[in-house]
Parts: structure tokens; sequence; C-alpha cells
């Protein structure tokens, strides 16, 4: 999600936001992208559609914990947003990172993502599936489904959102319609979706022992997050000022994710235990398909591992001391 040092002069028109002559209308470029991927398509409609129902018992129900979830969830939401905007405020500060140790701060917030995934929303949705169906093989089928719906839905945004790799270059519909420097926060936006979808559905039953661990190990990585993103923007023509009120604004994105995932999981009493596999699945397809290439890609693998698991452990650590 680091954009190359130098500009090509594609990129340089790319950042003027000029698109080219030929470029689709928007409806006729997801039109396309659909028929060109109906399996994906009918993936994100199927994820999209679970969503929607979980969604709507949890407004019909008021949210079973009263207004406390909600609560929790937005200052939950809201700590993650405030821990990007530090990380971006650091650049201001900092010139220039080595790639090495960027790669080192991306793969801590990777291990620290997965640790979350699996202690703080796998675990506990294993156990209260357990607790409710009265088998275990009924509640690990039940947090396998919220897993591929968390997987489906990502899957279906990245397809169909314009946005750009590192290593695969602009995709999704319209993405020639798009700046370069766009299409990166796009990209940024989607990783934060799920961050703030997982803290929301942590609090969805107004239990600290299950939110606290996970925003705590989200907004300490979201700082490394926010610096990388300045230094990405940087790199890719944009000026200073610009770049941090860029990184910051795409942490706006958590706490409006953390409302909409209390919302999903905090209705029918089987929606929370689907809702903790589905931003599992949500956070581990975006470590996955994003955040591990991501480090791999200049060849600092060795640090990028190591990285990893010592925010794998720290997350650990957390879990179990505020857990």
């Amino acid at each position: 999600m680091r954009e190359d040092k130098g500009v090509t002069a594609a990129g340089a028109l790319a950042i003027t936001g000029q698109a080219p002559a030929a470029a689709l209308p928007w409806r006729d470029a997801w039109r396309l992208q659909a028929r060109n991927h109906p399996w994906m398509s009918g993936g994100l409609l199927v994820s999209v559609l679970g969503v929607v129902l979980m969604l709507a018992s949890g407004i019909a129900e008021g949210l079973a914990g009263g207004a406390e979830p909600l609560r929790l969830a937005a200052l939950g939401g809201l700590s993650g947003f405030v821990a990007t905007a530090l990380g971006a405020m650091t650049g201001i500060v900092i010139g220039k990172v080595s790639s090495r140790t960027e790669d080192c701060m991306l793969g801590f917030a990777a291990g620290m993502m997965l640790a979350a995934s699996s202690f703080s929303l796998i675990l506990p949705g294993l156990a209260a599936a357990r607790e409710m169906t009265g088998s275990g093989v009924l509640g690990a089928l039940t947090v396998v489904a919220g897993l591929a719906l968390g997987v489906l839905l990502m899957l279906g945004l990245d397809r169909f959102t314009p946005h750009e790799h590192e290593s695969s270059g602009p995709c999704g519909p319209g993405c020639e319609r798009v700046s370069r420097v766009w299409l990166f926060v796009l990209a940024i936006t989607l990783h934060n979706l799920p961050e703030g979808m997982a803290i929301g559905v942590s609090f969805a039953q107004g239990d600290l022992g299950v939110g606290l661990p996970l925003t705590s190990a989200i907004a300490i990585q979201d700082i490394p997050e926010g610096l990388a993103m300045v230094l990405a923007l940087r790199a890719a023509g944009v000026a200073s000022l610009p770049a941090v009120l860029m990184a910051g604004a795409s942490g706006l994105m958590e706490p409006l994710g953390a409302l909409f995932g209390v919302g999903i999981a905090g209705g029918l009493a089987m929606a929370y235990p689907v809702g903790l596999g589905l931003a599992a699945g949500a956070m581990i397809f975006v470590v996955s398909h994003e955040v591990i290439p991501e480090t791999h890609r200049n060849g600092h693998q060795t640090v990028a591992t190591l990285g990893l698991m010592v925010g794998f452990a720290v997350m650990m650590f957390l879990d179990t001391a505020l857990g």
C-alpha cells in the first residue's frame, strides 16, 4: 500500500485527476465488472444481503444491550481514528523512514491484526456459539459462516471499488477516472473498514473483556499505519500537510465501521458469533491480501516476519492482561 519513490509520466498524469477520454461511465464500468466476474458478484450480493439482514435485526431489537454497546463502540472507533491521526502527524516530524523499517512496522501491525482476529474475535465467537447451540460442531460452523461472509464482503468490495495495489496497480471499475493518489486513499479506507467493524462487533454485548483488548490492539497498530500512509503519499508527490490530512481522514472509517459492526451483531442472539466471525474474516483477508504482500515486496521478509511475530505476541499479552 506504499507508492514507488518515483512517479512515472503516466502516474503524474493520473495524479492530476484527468481521466482518459475513453473511460467508461461509472454504471457501465460496474456492469462490465459484474459480467466479467459473476461468481464474485454473487458472493458480494450474498454477503451484503446477510449483513443487511443482521443490521435490520439489530435495529429492530434496538440493540439488546441498550445504549451502552453503542457508546463503547463509538469510543472504540474514535480511539482508532485518533491513533491513525497521531501516526499521520508524526509524519510531519519524521522526514523519511527506510523501507526496511516501514516493512517491519507494517509486519507488526499485521501480527496484531492476526492475533486480534484469533484471540478477540474467533475464540469468543466459538465460545458464544457453542453456548447457544449446545454443540461444538454447530458452534464452529456458525463462526465459519461468519468468516465466509466477511471474506466474501471484502473480496467483493476489493473487486468493485476503484483502488490501487502496489503489485498489480490500479484496479476496480472506473479506476481510470480516479487519480492515483485517491486510488491509494480508497485502498486504505477499505483497509480500515474491517478494523472498525471488529471494534463494534466486539462491544455488541457490552463486554469489556472482549472489546478492550481488541480496541487497544487496533489503536496501537493504527499508529504505524498512519505514518506509513503519510510516507507513501509523500512518495507519490503529495505535500506534507495534505498527506497528513488525507491519512488522518482515512481513520474516520473506523468509528463509522464500529457503529456498523455493533449494529449487525447487536440484534438476534446468533448474530453475535456470526458477527465476530465476519469481522475476523474481513481482517484476516486484509492482512493476507494487502499487508503481508506489501511487507515482502522489497525483499525484507525476515524483518517483516519478526515484526509480525512481535505484534502477535503483544496482542496475545494484551488479550491476557486486559481480557
